[in-house]
C-alpha cells in the first residue's frame, strides 16, 4: 500500500485575531486634557477616525441622587460638590480626529456655550454619545452625524451634520422633538432611514440619566426637515421598559434593547407596517427576549448589541455600574446573549439559566469576573467578534467596606483591594471566532486600572480602535499621612488604541 499525506486540517480561524501584544496606544491622557473621560462615540469617516468626548463624567455623578449613597472613604476624583460648581468647569465637549497616515490628533470641533435656563451661558453639550455615517437624499454623499448630549440648563439635545470632517452644524432643532430630549442614544440606519431612542429629558440635572419617560424609537430619512417619526409604542405597549438602551440590525432586522427593572427585553421588526393603510409607520414589532432572558432583574438592561456570523450578541447590565442602588439590584455580573435568526435566545456568557443549562462558552458572568458590570462595548473585525467590559474594582481603593454589598465584604475579609486592582483592575476586552469560544485580549485595560471601560470598538482599514472610559482625570485622591489628597493623575482621561496583527507596543 502506497502511503499517502494526510489531507491539510480546514482551519478554523480563518484570520488571526488581535492579542493585547498588537496593540499601540495612540491617545493618552484625554488626548491631553483628563477631564475626556469617555471615548463616548467613534466613527471611519474620510480616512480617519472621529472621536467625540463626554467630559467630567465622575464630577456628574457625583451630584447625581443615584450616587449619593455610594459607600466611599473619598471622592475618587477632585470635583466641585454643587451644581453651580459643576457649571464652573470647562465642559464643552470635543470632537477629534486621528491620522493614520501620520499618527496626528486634531480637535476639529468644540461645543459653543449659549445661554442656559438661569440666563448665565452654559456649554451647548458636554458629550458626543453616537455617531453614523449616513447618507440621506439630501446628501450627495455619506456625512459624519453626531448625538450630542446637553446639560440640564441647556436649551436641549441635538444632532449634528458634518460634510467634511472640519464644520459641524445642527440639522435639527433644540431637544430634537416635542417635549424636547437632552440626551439621545444609538444613531443607527435601518432600510434608508436614520433612528435613535431619546435617553434624558430636557432639564435633567443631577437625576437618573436612563429613564426617559418616553421609551420610544424615532425614525427619518431626512433629519434636517424635522419629520422623525415614532416607529414603536411607548415601552413597546408595556409600562416597565423605562428606557431603548441599544439598537442594533442583524439580518435585515432592527432590534431595540430595553432597561426593565423585572429584566431586559428585546424588540424585533423585520420594519413592515402595523397597517400597510396608515403607511410606513409605526412599525410591526414581536418580542424576542423578556425578563432577562430568565436572569430577570440581574440582567436590567441591554448595554450594547452587534450582529456576527448571522446571529445578534447582545451585552447585558444593570444600570449604576453593576450595582443599582435606588431599586436594589445588583451588584452582579454582565452576562453575553445570543439571540438566533429563528428568534431562540442562547446564553453564551454567565450564569446558568432557569433550565440549568451552562452557558455555551463555560465561562459565568463577567467572563468569570465579579466586577465586570456591563458588557459594554461590541465589534466585528476581521472574522472575530470582540467584547469590552466595564470594570468597577479599581474603585475598591477608595472603598468604605462597612457600608459595601455584603458579597463585596467577604471578599475584602481575605483579599487586599490592591491585590484584586493588580491582578484584574481595569476592563475586558475577550475575542471570538465562532461566538462561543472565547479567549482574552487584555484583563487589565490594557496595563491601566484607570481605564474602567472598553466604550468603543470600531473596525477600520487601519485596524481595530478602541477608545476607553477613564474618569480618573485629571486629579485623583491619594492616601498619605493619614488622609487623602488630590494629586495630578497622568493616567487619568480616555484612551485610545489601536490593534493591526503584528504591531509592536509602544
Amino acid at each position: 500500500m502506497t502511503a499517502q499525506s494526510a489531507a491539510p486540517r480546514p482551519d478554523p480561524f480563518p484570520t488571526k485575531g488581535l492579542h493585547e501584544r498588537d496593540f499601540t496606544r495612540v491617545g493618552v491622557g484625554g488626548l491631553g486634557d483628563g477631564h475626556n473621560n469617555y471615548a463616548h462615540s467613534m466613527a471611519w469617516f474620510k480616512g480617519k477616525l472621529y472621536l467625540g468626548t463626554t467630559r467630567s463624567n465622575m464630577c456628574m455623578l457625583r451630584l447625581q441622587s443615584s450616587y449619593a449613597t455610594m459607600p466611599l472613604q473619598v471622592w475618587p476624583v477632585e470635583c466641585p460638590d454643587t451644581m453651580d460648581g459643576l457649571y464652573q468647569l470647562d465642559r464643552r465637549s470635543q470632537i477629534w480626529a486621528f491620522d493614520p497616515a501620520d499618527g496626528s490628533w486634531e480637535m476639529v470641533f468644540r461645543a459653543p456655550l449659549v445661554e442656559g435656563a438661569d440666563g448665565k451661558p452654559v456649554p451647548r453639550e458636554i458629550g458626543y454619545r453616537s455617531m453614523l455615517v449616513y447618507q440621506g437624499p439630501g446628501d450627495d454623499e455619506p456625512a459624519l452625524y453626531i448625538a450630542a448630549w446637553a446639560p440640564g440648563r441647556a436649551p436641549g439635545g441635538l444632532i449634528l451634520r458634518s460634510r467634511d470632517g472640519k464644520s459641524f452644524e445642527p440639522v435639527t432643532k433644540y431637544g430634537i422633538i416635542d417635549p424636547p430630549f437632552s440626551v439621545t442614544r444609538s444613531l443607527i440606519e435601518f432600510r434608508g432611514r436614520m433612528h435613535f431612542a431619546p435617553t434624558a429629558r430636557r432639564g435633567t440635572d443631577g437625576g437618573q440619566q436612563n429613564s426617559t419617560g418616553l421609551p420610544q424609537i424615532f425614525a427619518s430619512d431626512t433629519p434636517e426637515a424635522g419629520d422623525w417619526q415614532p416607529v414603536n409604542d411607548p415601552g413597546f405597549g408595556g409600562a416597565g421598559n423605562l428606557g431603548i438602551f441599544s439598537l442594533a440590525v442583524a439580518n435585515d432586522t432592527l432590534y431595540a434593547g430595553t432597561l426593565n427593572l423585572e429584566g431586559l427585553q428585546i424588540w424585533a421588526t423585520d420594519g413592515s407596517p402595523a397597517d400597510p393603510a396608515q403607511g410606513p409607520f409605526p412599525y410591526k414589532w414581536r418580542q424576542v427576549v423578556d425578563k432577562g432572558a430568565g436572569r430577570g432583574p440581574l440582567n436590567q438592561a441591554v448595554a450594547c448589541m452587534t450582529a456576527f456570523n448571522g446571529a445578534l450578541y447582545v451585552g447585558t447590565g444593570i444600570q449604576g455600574g453593576g450595582n443599582d442602588r435606588v431599586n436594589g439590584v445588583g451588584p452582579a455580573a454582565a452576562e453575553v446573549l445570543r439571540v438566533n435568526a429563528d428568534d431562540t435566545c442562547d446564553v453564551i456568557v454567565g450564569d446558568r439559566d432557569d433550565d440549568g443549562r451552562a452557558p455555551l462558552s463555560g465561562l459565568k458572568a463577567g467572563f468569570g469576573h465579579f466586577f465586570n458590570g456591563y458588557m459594554w462595548a461590541m465589534g466585528v473585525h476581521d472574522g472575530w467578534l470582540y467584547c469590552g467590559s466595564y470594570d468597577w474594582s479599581v474603585t475598591l481603593r477608595w472603598a468604605r467596606y462597612d457600608q459595601a454589598p455584603r458579597m463585596v465584604q467577604s471578599l475584602m475579609d481575605r483579599l487586599d483591594p490592591e491585590t484584586i486592582i493588580a491582578a484584574e483592575g481595569g476592563a475586558d476586552l475577550w475575542r471570538t471566532a465562532d461566538g462561543e469560544n472565547w479567549m482574552p485580549v487584555t484583563r487589565t485595560g490594557f496595563g491601566n486600572a484607570y481605564n474602567w471601560g472598553i466604550r468603543n470598538l470600531v473596525s477600520t482599514p487601519a485596524g481595530l480602535f478602541t477608545g476607553t472610559a477613564n474618569v480618573f482625570g485629571p486629579r485623583v485622591a491619594v492616601p498619605g499621612d493619614g488622609e487623602w489628597r488630590y494629586e495630578d493623575n497622568p493616567e487619568g482621561g480616555l484612551e485610545v488604541w489601536l490593534g493591526r496583527n503584528g504591531a509592536a507596543r509602544v
